[in-house]
């Protein structure tokens, strides 16, 4: 799953920046969120230390931010930092795992909560990122997993006005498929760590410095653009 989430974000990212008339990238690169968001809920189910798993997103977060605002000319933070506030609520949440009624007003109120300062930095899918994280981590079971991710759609669809993000069920559905079929089945990470967690900020450097080349960016341009 890693494999293919690296692959159809740089369709994604390849698409958004050099071929922004070309849908089909921007399609097949709606595949690659939902793994990432699935496979950090599998990261902090396995983790020993959820809170030196939470210091590696933010270090990945701090070495992506850069790359990601020269690559895509634009303010906002990248989506590692939304999965860290993803990961956040989790373990604020997971904390009161033995008291529901306050394990469900402390979710409610840190979604609701987060929701302003994520829309107003412009996080990388912001509060449907953090919700899609919290239908993988608590629904109780593959087939409500995918009819939570459904709705979150649906919300969205109605909200942004832009279908594209709902062919990202389609990864969703794959899950469920896979684990309906052999529940006790764990999604293995075979890629080597260096690779997997490299990936992300080192290919938005490559798009950075080829975008500019390319068009010829000057970064008076680019520092206008995001401060505006």
């Amino acid at each position: 799953m890693q494999l293919i989430a690296m692959i159809t974000m740089l369709i994604d990212h390849l698409g958004y920046v050099f071929f922004p008339d070309e849908r089909w990238m921007r399609i097949v690169g709606r595949i690659a969120f939902p793994i990432y968001c699935y496979l950090l809920v599998v990261g902090y189910r396995r983790t020993r230390s959820p809170k030196r798993y939470a210091l590696r997103l933010l270090g990945l977060a701090l070495l992506s931010q850069i790359p990601f605002m020269m690559a895509f000319v634009i303010p906002g933070v990248n989506v590692i930092g939304t999965l860290l506030v993803a990961l956040l609520i989790v373990m604020a949440i997971d904390y009161f795992k033995d008291q529901a009624a306050i394990q469900w007003t402390v979710g409610i109120l840190l979604v609701l909560l987060t929701y302003w300062p994520l829309e107003a930095l412009q996080f990388d899918y912001a509060t449907y990122g953090v919700l899609l994280v919290l239908i993988y981590r608590y629904m109780p079971n593959v087939w409500s997993m995918a009819g939570g991710h459904f709705a979150l759609n649906v919300l969205y669809l109605i909200v942004s006005q832009s279908v594209t993000q709902f062919y990202s069920i389609v990864t969703t559905l794959f899950i469920a498929g896979i684990q309906g079929s052999a529940p006790d089945t764990r999604t293995e990470i075979r890629l080597p760590r260096w690779l997997w967690r490299s990936f992300y900020p080192a290919h938005l450097a490559v798009i950075a410095l080829i975008k500019w080349q390319i068009e010829d960016v000057r970064f008076v341009d680019f520092f206008q653009t995001i401060t505006s």
